[in-house]
């Protein structure tokens, strides 16, 4: 028995008294790929990814564990609703325009000290302001570093478009704004390297690409790493008692915590290694988060329909975004239907082996977008359930 017929068998016991559809985490391999992500840091801590995990149980079970610490948040009302929960450091990831959250956020002393908003444009604090509502407390600020790679004097530019601050003199002039405006405190810089942390550099089949992308990567990590302590040391000339410089991605944790600028490091979808990230030659995690789809029909020889199982990932559309199936080995979506929104067609050998009720389990393109499909994941270990745990969906929360 191989080791993914082995997983199935498992998974399979485990849910036996379970219909599907029905998502799983198996703890075993969500706990391996959290120790592999402590040691590619390398003392230095991990802040979660929250949208990479989207499932207050599990945030809590890894940020117990040595080496991690913080979340990282996606939307302000999610940021302000961890914090209520009892979470004590909430980095906001992106800027936000949520007026009501910043009133909030603004008249709660509690929430104020645990939750650091985004920056990149003195507007954003205008806009804070504006929405104080009489609120007075100081709020955490964060500035965002653009950290795309910019070749031929700037006509070529890879890397996704976030901050428009990219030279040490920006963010300083930035910080400048915050630490002189009543109201604000500047405690933090971030930059994602996305196109190192989140681009495979090792895809299946085209050895050319992997190359183009790893010499693109290795050339985006020398630029990256010394304008990144330039800006470092730019903005601690404005705001010397800056409390965190955030870095990284699962794809990169080891080459982004190598750099002296950086103080900690961010990565969520390590945790779950959803298929994208099978094509790193820098780590290798295990599938930890899982679906299952019903067989509800049997078409004909090497056929089965499984019901729904058209959960696309967010991004440019392609093959790449969609889930892929995953147990039993060989079985693959029908050209002409994919993936659909009420039924699946698989085809492959291993289909007739399979019977009415059986359960195919598929890997979601993305880690956390899995969430916004189920209300709960049971929890594996072994070949046993041992907790049910909501997703953010499961407590009435859907913030994007």
């Amino acid at each position: 028995m191989t080791p993914r017929a082995a997983d199935r068998a498992r998974y399979d016991r485990a849910t036996a008294h379970l219909d599907a559809p029905v998502a799983i985490v198996d703890l075993e391999a969500f706990d391996d790929n959290a120790a592999d992500l402590v040691r590619r840091a390398a003392g230095k801590p991990i802040r979660v990814a929250s949208k990479s995990v989207r499932c207050r149980a599990l945030l809590e079970r890894v940020l117990a564990r040595d080496g991690f610490a913080g979340i990282m948040s996606f939307t302000l009302d999610e940021s302000l609703w961890l914090a209520r929960a009892g979470f004590d450091d909430v980095l906001l990831a992106y800027p936000s325009a949520d007026r009501a959250g910043f009133a909030e956020l603004a008249r709660d002393p509690k929430l104020a000290a645990a939750v650091t908003v985004m920056v990149d444009d003195v507007a954003q604090l205008d806009l804070i302001d504006a929405s104080r509502a009489g609120g007075a407390e100081e709020i955490r600020v964060c500035l965002e570093l653009d950290t795309a790679l910019h070749l031929l004097g700037g006509r070529v530019r890879i890397g996704a478009r976030r901050s428009p601050l990219r030279t040490p003199a920006d963010l300083a002039e930035v910080a400048r704004s915050v630490v002189r405006r009543p109201g604000f405190r500047l405690v933090g810089i971030m930059a994602y390297e996305g196109h190192v942390a989140g681009v495979g550099d090792s895809v299946a089949g085209r050895p050319l690409r992997s190359r183009a992308i790893r010499l693109m990567q290795s050339a985006a990590r020398r630029e990256l790493a010394e304008r990144r302590a330039a800006v470092v040391r730019a903005v601690r000339a404005v705001a010397p008692d800056l409390e965190f410089v955030n870095g990284g991605g699962t794809g990169s944790v080891q080459h982004t915590a190598a750099e002296d600028a950086v103080t900690e490091i961010a990565a969520g979808s390590g945790l779950f290694v959803p298929r994208l990230f099978d094509n790193y030659t820098s780590f290798d995690g295990r599938p930890a988060a899982l679906f299952a789809q019903p067989v509800v029909r049997r078409p004909g020889v090497g056929v089965v329909t499984v019901l729904g199982g058209g959960y696309p990932a967010s991004g440019v559309a392609g093959p790449d975004r969609l889930p892929v199936p995953y147990l039993p080995e060989g079985l693959r979506y029908d050209p002409q239907e994919g993936p659909g929104e009420v039924q699946t067609p698989l085809l492959g050998s291993p289909a007739d082996d399979l019977r009415i009720g059986d359960k195919v389990w598929f890997r979601h393109a993305k880690a956390g977008e899995l969430c916004e499909r189920f209300d709960a994941l049971r929890l594996v270990e072994g070949d046993r359930i041992t907790a049910t745990v909501p997703t953010y969906r499961g407590e009435g929360q859907t913030f994007l």
